[in-house]
């Protein structure tokens, strides 16, 4: 991997890197970030992988790779999320139960779902009586029940008092489960738009704080898009930003052409309104425009197929920082017949730390 010793040399005295995907189908920024984890590990004592998923199973996860209880197939269909259901995936999930296998419980490595959705596990822990109309947060998308916000905000108040005590509640997990579901709840009514995305990265990064609490000093990498770890707006690395300064590291990843998964949605306003689920489908894309940041890091990148890491603080002083690039996005999911024009301004200096870049992208392989 070019440019790993230069990444490595820009982490003195950071606590929390971001590591970021411009497509959550991937399979090489997926095994880029297992080695990237892996080194972070091995070489600057970092602890924690926190996850673009559900908190809710994230326990079930890291009693598999801290204590190896049940199995890491099952722990990771728990996520509830497809993305993350595959091969590369779960590769990872093993190399941390075998790195933790032996070690004192002080040595051991975790991970930590930092996602409102998909609380099932945490409505299972109270029950149908306890939970109540917090039922439906098992399986709720983001923004698609704004009409329930006043009741479903006033039940998970009335649980996370109760779990504190003011009915005698008993336990931590109590109290654990009932602030995820709290969240969930403000993430499941949010107004979709502008007001949905600042709720649920504000909620991630207070589950990545608490994370950051709970190593112990102790460094934490935290797995998302582009999108949630860059440092711009209201955005999951904005909030990083404003509460560690320099000890929070935004990395980039990026890819020059290939195919990566998503599920296919129509596109337009109605697209995301249908009811049948869409399917995932291996979507290929060219090499980008010639203007792009892609066609930047190709054009500076060795003619391999490995990755290449760009360490931008140590490039600050650098004209092309601070330009204004077109550069892919796709999330999980992608419009049909347009997602190839699918690009958003950067800037890179201002909202990354550091970029990685990979020649071609390969679809990542599910269970």
């Amino acid at each position: 991997m070019d440019g790993l010793e230069e990444f490595g040399a820009a982490l003195d005295g950071v606590r929390v890197v971001g590591l970021g995907e411009s497509t959550h189908g991937t399979a090489e920024f997926f095994r880029l970030k297992h080695r990237l984890f892996e080194h972070l590990v091995t070489e600057h004592g970092f602890r924690t992988l926190a996850m673009e998923a559900s908190a809710s199973a994230g326990p079930a996860v890291d009693a598999y790779v801290r204590d190896g209880t049940g199995d890491a197939a099952t722990a990771l269909t728990g996520l509830g999320f497809w993305t993350w259901r595959t091969r590369e995936v779960l590769d990872l999930l093993e190399w941390m139960r075998s790195y933790n296998r032996g070690r004192p419980r002080a040595d051991r490595i975790g991970f930590a779902g930092i996602d409102p959705q998909r609380s099932g596990t945490s409505v299972a822990h109270f029950g149908p009586e306890r939970a109540g109309v917090l039922s439906v947060l098992a399986d709720a998308q983001p923004g698609r029940l704004p009409e329930r916000r006043a009741e479903l905000l006033a039940a998970a108040e009335a649980l996370e008092a109760e779990a504190s005590g003011a009915s005698g509640a008993p336990g931590d997990a109590d109290r654990w489960h009932a602030r995820v579901l709290a969240r969930a709840a403000d993430v499941a009514t949010a107004e979709p738009g502008e007001r949905l995305w600042r709720v649920r990265d504000g909620h991630m990064a207070d589950a990545v704080d608490e994370t950051v609490a709970a190593a112990d000093g102790a460094g934490v990498a935290v797995w998302a898009h582009n999108g949630h770890v860059g440092v711009r707006g209201a955005a999951l690395g904005a909030r990083l930003r404003e509460r560690y300064g320099p000890a929070y590291y935004a990395l980039g990843l990026f890819f020059g052409e290939g195919a990566f998964r998503a599920r296919r949605m129509w596109p337009g306003p109605w697209g995301p309104r249908l009811k049948r689920p869409s399917r995932v489908a291996v979507n290929r894309i060219g090499p980008a425009g010639p203007d792009t940041l892609e066609a930047l890091l190709a054009a500076a990148s060795p003619k391999s197929a490995d990755a290449r890491l760009t360490d931008l603080r140590s490039r600050a002083h650098e004209e092309w920082t601070r330009r204004t690039y077109p550069t892919r996005t796709h999330g999980a999911y992608v419009a049909r017949f347009v997602y190839r024009r699918n690009v958003m301004p950067v800037v890179p200096g201002e909202e990354y730390d550091g970029l990685a870049y990979v020649p071609v992208s390969t679809p990542s392989r599910p269970l």
